[in-house]
């Protein structure tokens, strides 16, 4: 499951109907990251490669300051956020680092196999960067059976949150860049945004984060967030939010690979939330994606505050099938459609 090599891609946009659709590499490297990667970090001292190296580097750290983990490192958090609910604390306008794609590196790893990780990274103020690193989690896997006991059967939401979750970096702070990373393995979210603005989530790839129920790539609740230029796989929804008003993203140049245990980009309404609105976010802006996942790339259920702009993407499904879902207020247009042969389509409003 983890250190997966990046498929080759291919071609990952097509030109049809004078409009390009689909995912472009920018200047800073391939889609995905790692070889080629235009702007890692070099170490301003030492490595770290051990958990109690790491401990000390990032209590001792301030603002501007780089802690980077040794290539080769594989630092393992199971014991300690088993017996003492450890996590690892990133200071505000602190880098954590190390060398994913640089030489063919793989990146340091850091990781937990405990069920109970939330988060294994927690973000303690604004401007932090986490980049060229490895995250793995504890739970890759769907846990379709479990969902069935918990729902089918009838034995409902306590049983369902019996079974421990976690997640991989988690903010309340603004200005997050998670960058040049593989993450999988987190039965919550691989990357949480929980409120701030300005978050950057690029250049990543963010697979097998698929628990089913909740299994999120990245997760918003009153976040904004731009998401561009990563490769996903293997999540339940790659991208979610908790339609909460004061929440949206913009998602470009992302790819989904061919997996996903439901439709692949998601924003919540009322109705999930039960909160008496219809409200989904304030806006979301989706373009030049390459989706080429036979689920639904985007549901948005209920209507932004604003509006949802779903333009210049490649599609898997052919013209006639449902690609986008919404309840209103959203635009469809410029988007190619079928992954042989595309199909160019012009503007679809989606009105409540």
């Amino acid at each position: 499951m983890f250190n997966a090599r990046i498929p080759v891609l291919g071609q990952t946009w097509v030109e049809v109907g004078g409009e390009a659709c689909g995912a472009q590499p920018g200047e800073q490297g391939a889609i995905g990251g790692g070889e080629g990667y235009a702007n890692p970090v070099a170490p301003a001292s030492g490595c770290v490669s051990t958990l109690d190296e790491l401990l000390e580097a990032l209590e001792g750290a301030g603002a501007g300051d780089v802690v980077y983990v040794d290539g080769k490192a594989e630092i393992d958090c199971t014991e300690r956020v088993y017996i003492e609910q450890l996590v690892l604390e990133v200071p505000g306008g602190v880098t954590l680092a190390s060398n994913r794609g640089q030489g063919g590196a793989r990146g340091g790893m850091i990781f937990s196999d405990t069920f109970r990780t939330s988060p294994l990274i927690r973000v303690m103020g604004a401007n932090v960067r986490i980049t060229g690193l490895r995250i793995r989690g504890p739970n890759p896997k769907p846990c379709f059976e479990h969902h069935r006991r918990s729902f089918a059967e009838g034995r409902g939401h306590g049983y369902y949150y019996k079974f421990p979750t976690s997640n991989g970096i988690s903010t309340e702070h603004p200005g997050l860049e998670v960058d040049n990373c593989e993450l999988g393995g987190w039965s919550l979210a691989a990357v949480r945004l929980g409120t701030g603005d300005g978050h950057h989530i690029h250049h990543n790839f963010i697979h097998h984060n698929q628990y089913n129920g909740l299994g999120y790539g990245v997760s918003h609740n009153t976040a904004f967030s731009l998401i561009e230029y990563n490769l996903f796989n293997y999540n339940r929804h790659s991208i979610a939010g908790t339609g909460s008003p004061g929440s949206g993203y913009e998602a470009r140049h992302n790819v989904e690979i061919g997996h996903s245990v439901s439709h692949c980009f998601d924003m919540h309404g009322g109705r999930d939330r039960r909160d008496g609105t219809t409200i989904a976010g304030t806006w979301m802006v989706v373009h030049h994606n390459t989706f080429r996942c036979p689920k639904a790339a985007v549901v948005i259920r209920g209507v932004p505050e604003e509006k949802a702009d779903i333009h210049n993407n490649w599609f898997y499904q052919r013209p006639d099938d449902m690609s986008v879902r919404s309840d209103g207020k959203t635009s469809v247009r410029n988007n190619a459609y079928g992954l042989k042969k595309p199909e160019f389509r012009g503007r679809v409003e989606l009105n409540a």
